[in-house]
């Protein structure tokens, strides 16, 4: 076998609550962000909400089933804050705690180990009314929502994931405004980047308080930052832009302190204490990564960083991504190599494409199985030269709804049909259960 990994290696596939569940104002569940958001004219592509999704709410069993086939060591998931606290704070909702109480249960009768995920982007809009992450009490509100939903299920799920892409959701949700909560504003950006990283800490000691025996870990979205071209001012402006995104998550996290790039724009919201809250030892780290960056000097834009095309030329998903495998050697190298080379699952790595049923009611996604094929050979290549990684989630098990992208962008293993509700199993759903059966492929 060309490409083989050690027994011990975890296989799993990811989703998100929002993206798939559905369901959105049943049984209790409140309204988050997301539901705010998508309901908002002009904000989705298509103008699609995520109300029905993949209706995961009432088919997870059918959806444990189709995991089971695919031979999953691990499903990763995540709550919807709205679904177990509708205000996000106060008394619970049963029926909303009974759904993820049923979801782990079936799970674990396939003997398929639950990763629960805390936040995956969908905040209660209650919250968001009193400021959101914006608001230094939102870390301290989501700390006791993390350690009820840990009680509830800890019994069972031994692997919690705090925060999904809090690097992420800052910028898109608080400085660009093309996620919920829509904010387009600086200072809020920079606060709510801040408090992502102290709730980490945060939600990190007091599960420590409650069980030892728990894998604590957190979600970042990594990607190497490139200049377009090796000139003084495109290199500033990609030191910088990899300051603002990937090191204002990892270097408090893991060193304890924040770059000097960004160090005066955060003081304001930082406190005396936080730094060293926020540094609490985790037993992992999830990198989800997808391809690289590529960053140009452009006076007109924000501190001079704007985002450049692909070189001409360049291999594209369906998202107009570089397929750039690279970017996840690199990714986690850097983490081996500057950070003390912490324990890594790849949380989420995949492509989206342009899937069709053929004549015979099949998808034959070759592309989607070359992309994944290439990137599992970057992290073997990385692991072979040391970097430390213990298994691969692929993004995603279900095409889904993807942000504000709606419906158009299919990432799933398996199709959907939203109008129906129908799974279909694509090429790459076959060739993956191979690679877990396997524990690895030969090079196509």
């Amino acid at each position: 076998m060309d490409i083989e990994f050690p027994s011990e290696f975890v296989w799993g596939a990811a989703t998100a609550s929002y993206q798939i569940e559905g369901a959105w104002n049943e049984d209790g569940k409140g309204q988050s962000i997301w539901d705010t958001f998508s309901h908002t004219s002009g904000k989705i592509y298509n103008g699609d909400t995520g109300d029905t999704a993949c209706d995961h709410y009432h088919l997870y069993k059918k959806d444990v089933a189709l995991m089971a086939e695919l031979g999953l060591h691990a499903y990763r998931f995540s709550t919807a804050w709205t679904r177990i606290f509708p205000e996000g704070r106060g008394k619970p909702n049963r029926k909303g705690r009974d759904f993820y109480d049923a979801l782990i249960d079936q799970l674990l009768d396939q003997e398929i180990d639950p990763w629960l995920c805390f936040y995956h982007w969908d905040l209660p809009q209650a919250l968001q009314d009193k400021g959101g992450w914006q608001n230094r009490d939102m870390v301290y509100w989501f700390a006791d929502y993390a350690a009820f939903v840990a009680e509830a299920y800890g019994d069972r799920v031994k692997h919690f994931l705090i925060l999904n892409e809090p690097n992420v959701a800052a910028l898109l949700g608080h400085m660009l405004g093309l996620h919920a909560p829509g904010k387009s504003d600086f200072m809020t950006f920079i606060a709510a980047s801040h408090h992502f990283n102290l709730a980490t800490g945060l939600v990190t000691e007091r599960l420590r308080s409650l069980s030892t025996e728990w894998q604590l870990g957190t979600v970042l979205n990594l990607q190497p930052v490139h200049p377009e071209k090796d000139t003084d001012e495109d290199m500033e402006a990609a030191e910088l832009f990899h300051a603002l995104m990937n090191r204002n998550v990892l270097d408090p996290l893991l060193k304890g302190q924040y770059p000097n790039e960004t160090e005066a724009m955060l003081s304001s919201v930082v406190q005396d204490d936080d730094l060293r809250q926020i540094a609490q030892p985790l037993d992992f780290l999830g990198v989800n990564c997808y391809t690289r960056m590529l960053i140009k000097s452009d006076k007109k834009s924000p501190f001079s960083i704007a985002q450049a095309s692909p070189p001409k030329g360049s291999e594209l998903t369906a998202m107009n991504w570089e397929v750039y495998p690279k970017a996840l050697y690199e990714s986690l190298k850097n983490l081996q190599e500057n950070y003390g080379n912490p324990r890594v699952f790849v949380t989420e790595n995949g492509a989206a494409y342009k899937d069709e049923l053929n004549a015979r009611g099949e998808i034959s996604d070759t592309a989607r199985i070359r992309y994944l094929e290439r990137h599992l050979e970057a992290v073997k290549e990385a692991m072979e030269e040391g970097a430390n990684v213990s298994g691969y989630f692929v993004w995603s098990l279900l095409d889904n709804f993807e942000w504000a992208e709606g419906y158009a962008k299919r990432f799933g293993l398996i199709h959907v049909d939203y109008e129906t509700q129908k799974r279909t199993p694509k090429q790459s759903f076959s060739w993956y259960q191979d690679v877990i059966r396997e524990q690895g492929f030969d090079r196509s």
